[in-house]
């Protein structure tokens, strides 16, 4: 076979373009953004808890980030200044410092002196207590044109609320030992031990809502002894809170007549409806508690979305409690404060993988952009409210979020 047919034939765009100059590539690196973190320390409502625990400072700033916090802010979870300074955070000794920040990290809203040391395109997360804040306070984030995202709106690729599934774990089982205390004469209730002894029949608890406040709750009061009613309007969170508990339950629908019936013989009323977007509804109208008990106790976990008592009000860890018609209400916004070491730590687990994402993008924009879980819990964006139901109720123009965001990428 001579030479000339063992060649094999090819196409011509394999070899036509050969002898012409060909473009270099060169392997880019995208920058890594690393960020600036402000922890100030919480001056309202008794708040004890602090965002960042020295062990997640320590991992991040290990990734190159940098975390400034205000001396004294861990100081109530039993975390000192030592602790922080060890784990690599510079101590600041004025919040004018710590508002230098580029992402401010809160456990409670900021208050309007604060909000004056803020400054445009700063990154807020703190929660949106709904029951405090007011049309002000959206003006003047709006006037700062600062990038608020709330706690509790956050969701995870699951589609559920972390921040919220685990406070709700800590308030289900602080709610019902609350109860238990608030029952007792000293504190002005019945007189009533939560759970039954012999020949003495146990108190009666009925919780509102079947999500992770229920279901730790109704765990609490079994093991105490004390008889259980839940209802809720979804009846796939009845079936499942029954299956987590695991033995049958007392449960119904959100029935006017059926709930009634059982607030009239309830020692204990937890409210532990959640929203997703805004306000939490009201399902029990206060003709409805003045025919409970005297010395029955209300305690409304859903305060912190405005309640689901038509008695309630927000209080504080220093004044908890108030009487109307006879019953207790225990109506305070941040109940896992009472246990601030134990939430702070709860908190800081979920933040700081979140923070450690938005460091290995370039922009806030971008992390917004590919990140649903995180846009949900924007509120305001750079000078626009963007979450339509505190539009409502403070008859302020919102935006979607996604135009505004596409616009700025």
């Amino acid at each position: 076979m001579s030479d000339k047919e063992k060649k094999i034939p090819l196409p011509k765009e394999f070899t036509e373009g050969q002898l012409m100059t060909q473009s270099e590539t060169l392997q880019r690196n995208t920058r890594q953004r690393h960020l600036y973190i402000g922890l100030p320390k919480e001056i309202t409502l008794q708040e004890n808890r602090v965002a960042l625990v020295p062990s997640s400072v320590s991992t991040l700033v290990a990734h190159g980030h940098r975390v400034v916090m205000e001396t004294g802010a861990g100081e109530k979870s039993k975390f000192s200044d030592h602790d922080y300074s060890e784990a690599g955070a510079e101590i600041a000794y004025s919040p004018e410092v710590v508002y230098k920040a580029d992402v401010i990290i809160k456990v409670a809203p900021p208050t309007l002196d604060e909000i004056e040391f803020m400054r445009p395109n700063q990154l807020l997360i703190s929660p949106l207590q709904l029951p405090i804040i007011n049309a002000e306070y959206i003006y003047r984030l709006k006037s700062k044109r600062v990038i608020a995202l709330a706690m509790e709106y956050i969701k995870d690729d699951s589609g559920y609320f972390p921040i919220v599934r685990i406070m709700s774990e800590m308030a289900g089982i602080s709610a019902m030992l609350t109860a238990g205390e608030l029952l007792t004469n000293t504190s002005g209730g019945a007189g009533v031990l939560l759970g039954g002894i012999s020949g003495v029949p146990s108190a009666k608890v009925v919780i509102l809502g079947a999500g992770i406040v229920a279901e730790y709750a109704t765990r609490t009061a079994l093991g105490l002894g004390a008889e259980v009613r839940i209802f809720d309007d979804n009846i796939y969170k009845l079936k499942r809170i029954q299956n987590q508990v695991g033995r049958p339950l007392y449960t119904s629908a959100l029935n006017p007549v059926y709930l009634e019936r059982e607030l009239i013989s309830a020692e204990v009323v937890i409210g532990a409806m959640h929203s997703e977007s805004g306000r939490t509804p009201i399902v029990v109208s206060e003709g409805m508690v003045e025919k409970m008990k005297d010395g029955a106790v209300i305690i409304d976990v859903s305060i912190d979305q405005g309640g689901c008592f038509a008695t309630s009000r927000v209080t504080s860890l220093d004044r908890p409690t108030f009487i109307k018609h006879g019953v207790i209400h225990y109506c305070v916004p941040n109940l896992s404060s009472r246990i601030a070491r134990t939430a702070s730590i709860a908190t800081s687990n979920i933040l700081t993988p979140i923070l450690q994402r938005a460091g290995d993008i370039q922009s806030i924009e971008k992390v917004l952009f590919g990140d649903y879980g995180l846009r949900h819990g924007v509120y305001t964006y750079k000078g626009c409210l963007t979450n339509e139901y505190l539009g409502r109720r403070f008859s302020i123009k919102s935006t979607d979020l996604d135009l505004l965001i596409t616009s700025s990428l």
